[in-house]
């Protein structure tokens, strides 16, 4: 699985130390024996895992700027562990209403000997941040209008919004709310995946 891993961030500008491909080897090894019993991800084979996500949260990371970034709705740490691994300089706020969830989340942490990223158990709309997040991060929010709507109390004065989707979709970015603007939408490519991926970065106008 690693020479695979190596084999597909090759394919990317991302560089990778030995150590963090190795802990992401393991963070998927991880996510496959919980999975029987916790039910965390559809994907069951752990070399699909390698490209659909794993590798399919790595390549936001070159967008991904400041310093406390949230990712909300992560499941089972999906982009936000990935994300944690590759980006050691930047703290990681993991945010999730399911408590099977965090607690396979606060075992990874304790595996992977991860100091850079905190398990939060509540819903989105209930987190209420002392300080506001650089950066809002979403894989799987239904829609923008609903991200933003329901975080828009996240980020702080200069934060910013990125929600991974699948397709770029122009009437959802047409329905958004006029709080927000869109500051940047990036075509993504994830090694060896046949489907269209896009990061659409927003900001409080």
């Amino acid at each position: 699985m690693l020479e695979k891993l190596k084999k597909l961030v090759a394919q990317t500008s991302l560089v990778l130390s030995e150590h963090q491909l190795q802990q992401l080897v393991t963070y998927v090894e991880l996510l496959d024996k919980w999975n029987s019993a916790y039910n965390l991800t559809s994907v069951r084979d752990p070399e699909e895992m390698l490209v659909k996500h794993i590798m399919d949260s790595l390549v936001v990371a070159p967008f991904v700027t400041g310093q406390r970034i949230i990712d909300v709705g992560t499941g089972p740490g999906l982009p936000g562990i990935p994300l944690a691994i590759a980006l050691p300089d930047k703290q990681f706020y993991l945010l999730d209403s399911l408590g099977k969830r965090i607690r396979f989340l606060n075992h990874v942490k304790l595996q992977l000997k991860l100091q850079n990223f905190e398990a939060i158990q509540s819903r989105v709309e209930d987190h209420q941040p002392e300080t506001g997040y650089d950066a809002v991060l979403s894989r799987a929010f239904a829609s923008m209008t609903d991200m933003v709507n329901w975080c828009q109390h996240l980020p702080g004065a200069d934060g910013q919004f990125l929600a991974m989707k699948g397709a770029l979709v122009q009437e959802e970015i047409a329905a958004l709310p006029n709080f927000v603007k869109v500051v940047g939408s990036h075509p993504l490519q994830v090694p060896t995946l046949n489907a269209e991926r896009y990061l659409v970065v927003l900001e409080k106008v």
